[in-house]
């Protein structure tokens, strides 16, 4: 017997709850560790000034002080930047999706990228597909998650490296590959890669990847994560392209940055 719309709803909100309590326990986790930071700092700091000191030693003190707020403020900023990527997770909005060209979308992102990779000491090389076909795209939120990708692959290359960024078509869709040449994962990184608030990164917020999991997943795409330590790191995305839209040029394209 079919559900009804309303028993629908009920049996789609059993589904999604204890994902729901999962990432609420995460996110409850990773604010408890710089709250504690935030409030042993300044009761510290409180008490430094609670003490009467000789003048002599105020200027010692102050030196603390300042250590100490500087310390709270970066804590607020990682408070800050952990809540805006949550809510770019939980987020869940229509895509605007129009037809639009994969590899006109990567050229205007390396574009802007390209200096950020070259200051890193990161090559950036392309090899872009000129028979790719047009695709249905949220360019704002698909941008985003490329430039997730790319951040990523760049800070994995500590001290410079390659990255290849390809096109071609796949199937009924196209495949967007990013090949970099840094140390590459071990099997139970691999394995986390994709789970909320897991970060290898000092500061990161592990929301990244599962963030861009679910735009390229909103888009109808997969997306697929390759690596070994030693041999680099491969992220592959698969897009489905419509039938009866062009392909998007004629001449095939390499750029190198």
């Amino acid at each position: 017997m079919a559900m009804s719309p309303a028993d629908e709803s009920v049996f789609l909100r059993a589904e999604t709850y204890p994902e729901v309590v999962a990432l609420v326990a995460a996110l409850a986790h990773e604010i408890r560790n710089p709250l504690s930071t935030i409030r042993l700092n300044m009761e510290l700091l409180a008490e430094d000034f609670d003490n009467t000191e000789p003048v002599s030693q105020t200027k010692q003190r102050d030196r603390r002080a300042k250590a100490k707020i500087d310390l709270v403020r970066q804590e607020c900023d990682r408070l800050q930047k952990l809540l805006g990527d949550f809510l770019d997770f939980a987020r869940q909005e229509l895509l605007n999706l129009e037809p639009g060209s994969l590899n006109s979308e990567i050229e205007q992102l390396l574009n802007f990228f390209s200096l950020q990779a070259e200051d890193a000491g990161v090559e950036i090389v392309c090899y872009l597909d000129a028979e790719l076909p047009m695709l249905r795209l949220d360019r704002e939120t698909l941008r985003s998650a490329l430039l997730n990708l790319l951040i990523n692959a760049v800070q994995a290359m500590d001290g410079g490296g390659q990255l290849v960024v390809r096109t071609r078509p796949s199937g009924l869709g196209v495949v967007l590959e990013l090949i970099d040449t840094g140390p590459g994962m071990n099997e139970d990184t691999l394995a986390k890669a994709f789970r909320a608030f897991y970060t290898t990164k000092q500061g990161g917020s592990g929301l990244g990847l599962p963030t861009a999991r679910k735009i390229i997943e909103a888009h109808a795409g997969t997306i697929d994560i390759e690596s070994a330590p030693g041999r680099g790191t491969k992220v592959a995305i698969w897009l489905p392209a419509p039938p009866r839209l062009p392909t998007t040029d004629k001449t095939p394209t390499k750029m190198i940055s």
